[in-house]
């Protein structure tokens, strides 16, 4: 099993097979803390080979630099599914898209997302959260 691409963005969808990913990022800015970033998706592109045949636990869990989940009541989140490719196909790609809304951040700092298959972490994707100053306007002369 390999992940083709893992990323956090504005927005993504599959139209037929092919991951559309508009606004990729990996940091936030925000003018005060805490802050809730209203919606975003993690877009991911698996790639499966007839040796991944079978059933697998995925786990996605968002950390921050503590190792203590975001939202400890809801991750992570581990969805279960099964891997079965026809006869003579030689790998499968597979798109998957979680919605994310609400995410509340309480301070800045590095968060993790943590992407991991049946008890094993695949990757760790970083998410940087920075507090920023309202710039003041600078004087008409």
């Amino acid at each position: 099993m390999d992940i083709q691409i893992a990323t956090l963005c504005d927005f993504a969808a599959d139209y037929n097979g092919k991951l559309v990913i508009s606004g990729t990022f990996d940091t936030l800015a925000a003018r005060q803390l805490p802050v809730v970033h209203p919606s975003c998706s993690l877009a991911l592109r698996f790639c499966f080979t007839p040796e991944d045949s079978g059933r697998h636990k995925l786990s996605i869990n968002i950390i921050n630099e503590d190792g203590e989940p975001l939202d400890p009541q809801n991750m992570p989140i581990e969805p279960e599914f099964e891997v079965q490719l026809p006869a003579g196909v030689p790998f499968l790609t597979r798109n998957v898209i979680l919605n994310l809304q609400g995410l509340q951040f309480p301070k800045g700092g590095i968060y993790s997302i943590d992407l991991g298959c049946d008890g094993e972490l695949l990757m760790r994707l970083p998410l940087r959260i920075v507090q920023v100053q309202q710039q003041q306007p600078e004087p008409v002369a």
